[in-house]
């Protein structure tokens, strides 16, 4: 493995194998240690800590979260706005970012400045939220789909992607009798799929954690993503009553109980996430890099 390389290049080497190891091990001990509590039984979890004997892991928090309607309510809002958003945002991008690679599109330098200089300087916050007022979106899962889903760094990003196909490919479709739409759909999209898969990624996973836009547009309490529960029930230490109320437990069994439910829900909260990223994988490497590969 080595024989070929310099003494320099086998430092690195090795120096950034031994950084990655770091890097994984940090963000895996938490993770075990997250999943390990979540069965960990109440008093061993509270007096002693996580448990590696399984005799002491239980199920109780899982059922006491999912017995509770208000999680699994907000885990399925989370999931239509975070699939709705990943949808509209991830078509958007597209059909702003193919007419901008073109050579002979008029204009698209103004456009595109206009673009980027929304990156820097925005309405903000009270020009926003009476936009989505007077739009009549409050309380409504439009205020927390639509907002948002016009990302100028994903324009660009695709608009690199679209520059690095070839041009012979679409002289060769217009030959063969294929219009911009025909060549769009059929021949340039299925060569997108790196590229549509990093976007939607991004984007799902950009709304399954956001919390503060829920915050400032939603009153119902149906109408409530996963995030705004789990800042409940996380940050502000209010868990549902349904999830720990029993009138045969004291104040300390509460305790103990709600520290358990904590963790039970930031397991069943990570779930789609790291569900995703198998699946998405493989086109992640080569989408991240279309940046570096032209300006």
């Amino acid at each position: 493995m080595f024989k070929k390389q310099s003494k320099l290049d086998i430092f690195i080497l090795i120096s950034s194998n031994i950084l990655l190891g770091i890097l994984v091990i940090a963000v895996l001990i938490p993770l075990i240690y997250v999943i390990i509590a979540s069965v960990t039984e109440p008093t061993s979890l509270v007096n002693n800590g996580i448990s590696l004997n399984p005799t002491k892991w239980m199920l109780d928090g899982y059922k006491r979260v999912l017995k509770d309607g208000s999680l699994l309510l907000g885990f399925k809002n989370s999931l239509v706005y975070s699939v709705l958003f990943a949808f509209i945002s991830v078509v958007v991008t597209l059909l702003v970012a193919y007419p901008l690679s073109r050579a002979g599109f008029v204009g698209k330098k103004f456009i595109m400045s206009i673009f980027v200089f929304t990156m820097f300087f925005g309405g903000g916050l009270i020009p926003t939220y009476l936009l989505v007022k007077n739009l009549n979106m409050l309380d409504t899962m439009w205020s927390i789909v639509l907002p948002g889903a016009v990302n100028v760094w994903n324009i660009i990003l695709c608009r690199t992607y679209f520059q690095g196909i070839p041009k012979e490919l679409r002289e060769a479709a217009i030959v063969d009798g294929s219009s911009d739409i025909q060549y769009f759909f059929k021949i340039l999209l299925p060569l997108c799929k790196p590229i549509i898969a990093v976007l939607a990624l991004w984007q799902f996973v950009a709304q399954w954690n956001s919390f503060f836009d829920a915050m400032m547009y939603l009153k119902s309490a149906t109408l409530q993503p996963l995030q705004i529960i789990l800042r409940s029930i996380l940050v502000q230490m209010q868990p549902n009553p349904g999830m720990i109320s029993d009138t045969a437990q004291d104040t300390a069994q509460r305790q103990q109980i709600s520290e358990l439910v904590k963790y039970a829900c930031i397991v069943i909260s990570s779930l789609p996430l790291m569900l995703m990223y198998p699946f998405f994988q493989k086109y992640f490497e080569k989408g991240v890099l279309v940046g570096s590969i032209k300006g």
